[in-house]
């Protein structure tokens, strides 16, 4: 697989009809990561994590493998992005002990949650005070796909995630950044659907040109691992 293109889920879990495809003993962690080189970890936006939690996946993984993790709810939610020095703080503090494994924090935002160009502002500025990795943000209202929300996420350098279903999009898809910030739901039915070949044939020529990561999030009937796997082999 090309290298700068990085392959995931939302979670590691393998299920019995992909099991073969990753033998071996270890964690699920242990044996997804000798084949993807990505995940997701979705948990983070309901709970903390402790320290030894993010250390023990860390040291789960190869050298190459990359996490991303999922901002809090209390920051994005219930928060609004306003008000969140302590919180982000004790998050950066958390998700910091993934060490270079850490590869982008996903932002993503209510779709009630319209655009406020001061607060957008100020948290992207937080961000990157906690932070030395990349951004991504999954915006689902319609105010944050204006000229005005694209030209401050270009500025803090926090890319726009392609998503699919699409939520609060109008119109042509417009990045913020180089980087590619893929997260494919599950279509038409939302979190269940497995995509079909044509599609993933379509997102393979697609990383091609535009590298950057692709997490399947179709997890709820186990069709994210087996979608991940078919992408990487259309990859090489």
């Amino acid at each position: 697989m090309i290298s700068n293109i990085r392959i995931g889920c939302a979670g590691w879990s393998i299920d019995r009809e992909s099991a073969a495809r990753f033998p071996g003993e270890g964690s699920h962690l242990q044996r997804y990561a000798t084949v993807l080189n990505a995940a997701e970890i979705n948990s983070s936006f309901y709970k903390p994590h402790q320290h030894s939690t993010y250390a023990r996946w860390a040291d789960s993984v190869p050298e190459t493998f990359r996490f991303s993790v999922k901002l809090p709810r209390s920051i994005s939610h219930y928060q609004k992005l306003a008000d969140v020095d302590d919180l982000l703080a004790r998050f950066a503090e958390e998700a910091g002990t993934l060490g270079d494994k850490l590869g982008c924090i996903l932002v993503q935002l209510p779709p009630s949650l319209v655009f406020d160009p001061d607060v957008a502002d100020g948290f992207f500025e937080r961000l990157h005070g906690n932070f030395t990795c990349a951004f991504a943000c999954e915006a689902r209202h319609g105010s944050w796909f204006g000229d005005d929300a694209t030209a401050l996420m270009k500025r803090h350098r926090v890319t726009r995630v392609i998503a699919d279903p699409p939520a609060g999009q109008a119109g042509v898809f417009v990045p913020t950044t180089d980087m590619v910030y893929a997260r494919l739901h599950g279509s038409p039915r939302i979190y269940y659907s497995p995509y079909q070949q044509n599609y993933l044939d379509q997102v393979a020529d697609y990383l091609k040109k535009h590298p950057g990561w692709c997490i399947f999030d179709n997890t709820a009937s186990g069709a994210a691992l087996p979608n991940a796997l078919e992408l990487i082999a259309k990859l090489g």
